[in-house]
């Protein structure tokens, strides 16, 4: 792929420091939920799809095996391999406003069509369809959050949009209390109910993004100053009016130099992550695939070690993933407050820490048979309201240490490359050792588990970055910066 690009002039710019001494407002609220409101989509049917993972074994309704299951689950994690990795580049080169409604559209097909599947190859397909719009919803609407929310919230509002996948969940664990109940819905149709009720629930978020202007950072380094100048402008004449407040103007020397380029090659982009920014890329790569393999190893098998090891039945484990997905966005609104003030070093290694030490002891106790189905899900809740804001600083992370340029795209190889090493793996090899019926092999899963968060951890603790209060341009330089 041809790496040339155009050039412009020379200039310099106070975009960013405006966006950034921006009073909390209506708009950012809007802005949090159209595009954060994905994530709850997503945690609906992701959680509904662990939780459904029991009735699909059923000789009366698809008659998966466990392994099966898991590879299922994996095909829709390849999907988002695939995704973010192509949404991640064309995001960072045309907009990120375009892809994330090309990516939710995408999306919420392949929600829509799962609900109507039939057999292994199908079903398996259209999960893989629902991952690949996940995946570019990750580039796209982490990089626009972060372009336009004030430096000074960044760390708690990305946290809490990232957490707001288990209000999702929630809602996934507790409509399994009616589409899984056969006194209401035959099992057959209910938990195809589940996915076609959530494809058109998400048609109402395409239309809520609407309003969702184009990041003014994306358009200032694209050659587009004037448009950039326009939609700054726009907001902060939104937000004064919402706020009843006179905007100070923002330091001078806050200014950035910018050369101007209107295109970026992909070796341009893709050099610095294996070269100047080797550390940074270590990080968030450890990052990423300790949460991928925690996350996925634990959240799509849930409801088959409920039912092999404790005898739940299929249409009751919703309500033992309630408690669980409350207990991870908690995490998230509780603890990410301390991210922005404490600082980003010290959370990161503190929350994967406790994360991976909760998670090893709850596997001995496992392994002991010393827990109940109550008693396990008390326990898991407890890691992960550690454990969800650990993850979710992991897009936090990668987002703010590259370049504005390859930031999509660098989510998106972060995100695939951790989702394939952690989570493409980690659905398989679960349900692989759900399925030998062994404590001791699924324990060994979780100590595997454990030690990927604890090495994580250690990995943050040595090159962390300080990038709490702080602008996205001095955290990382844009590519183009003539500084």
């Amino acid at each position: 792929m041809a790496t040339s690009f155009s050039s412009g002039e020379t200039f310099e710019t106070l975009i960013p420091a405006r966006l950034d001494r921006l009073p909390w407002s209506k708009f950012h609220w809007l802005l949090v939920i159209g595009l954060g409101i994905t994530w709850v989509l997503d945690g609906l049917e992701v959680t509904l799809m662990g939780a459904i993972s029991a009735v699909l074994q059923r000789p009366d309704v698809l008659h998966f095996s466990g392994a099966q299951i898991g590879a299922i689950s994996s095909c829709y994690l390849a999907g988002a391999v695939l995704g973010s990795l192509v949404f991640g580049h064309l995001t960072d080169r045309y907009g990120r406003r375009t892809f994330f409604f090309i990516s939710l559209a995408i999306y919420l097909l392949g929600v829509g069509l799962t609900a109507f599947s039939w057999s292994l190859w199908n079903f398996a397909l259209f999960r893989f369809i629902t991952g690949t719009g996940i995946g570019g919803e990750y580039s796209a609407v982490n990089s626009a959050i972060d372009e336009l929310i004030p430096a000074r919230l960044r760390g708690k509002v990305d946290l809490i949009v990232n957490g707001s996948y288990w209000l999702g969940a929630a809602a996934g664990a507790a409509s399994t209390l009616i589409i899984l109940n056969p006194r209401i819905l035959p099992l057959q149709i209910g938990w195809r109910v589940g996915f076609g009720a959530g494809a058109i629930i998400g048609i109402v978020i395409l239309y809520s993004r609407r309003f969702i202007p184009e990041s003014p950072r994306w358009l200032m380094t694209h050659g587009q100053l004037d448009a950039a100048e326009k939609t700054v402008r726009h907001v902060e004449q939104t937000v004064a009016q919402e706020s009843r407040q006179s905007l100070e103007s923002p330091p001078q020397d806050s200014k950035i130099r910018i050369h101007e380029r209107h295109r970026f090659g992909v070796i341009a982009i893709l050099t610095p992550i294996v070269s100047t920014m080797r550390s940074r890329s270590l990080l968030g790569l450890s990052l990423m695939i300790a949460q991928a393999f925690v996350y996925n190893a634990m959240l799509f098998t849930y409801a088959l070690v409920l039912a092999r090891y404790y005898g739940v039945p299929a249409n009751r484990t919703g309500l033992y993933l309630l408690p669980f997905a409350f207990g991870n966005f908690l995490g998230s609104l509780v603890l990410g407050h301390f991210f922005d003030t404490i600082g980003r070093r010290q959370m990161i290694a503190a929350t994967f820490t406790i994360a991976g030490l909760l998670l090893a002891l709850s596997g001995y106790w496992f392994w002991r048979d010393a827990l109940t189905a109550t008693s396990q899900t008390v326990l898991w809740t407890v890691m992960f309201f550690f454990a969800s804001p650990a993850g979710s600083s992991a897009y936090l992370t990668v987002s703010e240490i590259f370049p504005l340029e390859m930031r999509a795209l660098a989510i998106a190889i972060f995100y695939s490359a951790g989702t394939a090493v952690g989570g493409v793996v980690a659905p398989w090899l679960f349900g692989r050792l759900i399925d030998t019926g062994s404590r001791l092999d699924l324990f060994a899963g979780y100590i595997i588990a454990s030690a990927l968060m604890l090495g994580a951890a250690i990995i943050e603790m040595i090159f962390g970055i300080a990038a709490e209060r702080t602008s996205l341009e001095k955290i990382a330089p844009p590519l183009s910066s003539a500084a």
